[in-house]
């Protein structure tokens, strides 16, 4: 892969990466682990899938801001990512800024997921994956 290419990865994996950590800190800082539980039970899910989310989004942001495995990190919130359009954004129509918010917004996130996914670490990872096609080929 070319370095500007590489570069673009890269950027790609740090914002993503502070966007899972920024959304795992507000459901940790701001809603509380007892709070996000008791809005997780409210949509019909276990209580401690709230934590869990939670915990996953903290430790995925900080592994994608140090590129430590960051295709397989990024592929792993997909779920997450699917869960939130289909549980709680998907019928507050498409805009974000509609009340309760859209799933333009989870939309994205899971195309950017999938790019990082294809596009690799980048540079400046601490931990590289192979990559996907290379692992095809050897195999």
């Amino acid at each position: 892969m070319n370095t500007q290419a590489q570069y673009a990865a890269t950027v790609l994996r740090l914002a993503l990466g502070v966007m899972y950590l920024s959304h795992g800190l507000l459901k940790l800082i701001v809603f509380t682990p007892e709070g996000t539980s008791g809005f997780f039970e409210s949509i019909g899910m276990p209580a401690f899938f709230g934590p869990l989310t939670m915990w996953v989004e903290i430790g995925a942001g900080i592994a994608l801001i140090l590129g430590v495995y960051s295709r397989w990190v990024a592929a792993a919130l997909i779920p997450v990512l699917l869960g939130s359009i289909v549980l709680v954004h998907g019928a507050s129509g498409w805009l974000f800024s509609n009340q309760g918010g859209g799933w333009e917004y989870p939309a994205f996130l899971i195309a950017a997921s999938v790019a990082q996914f294809f596009l690799g670490d980048g540079a400046f990872a601490l931990k590289k994956a192979k990559p996907a096609i290379a692992n095809a080929q050897t195999a």
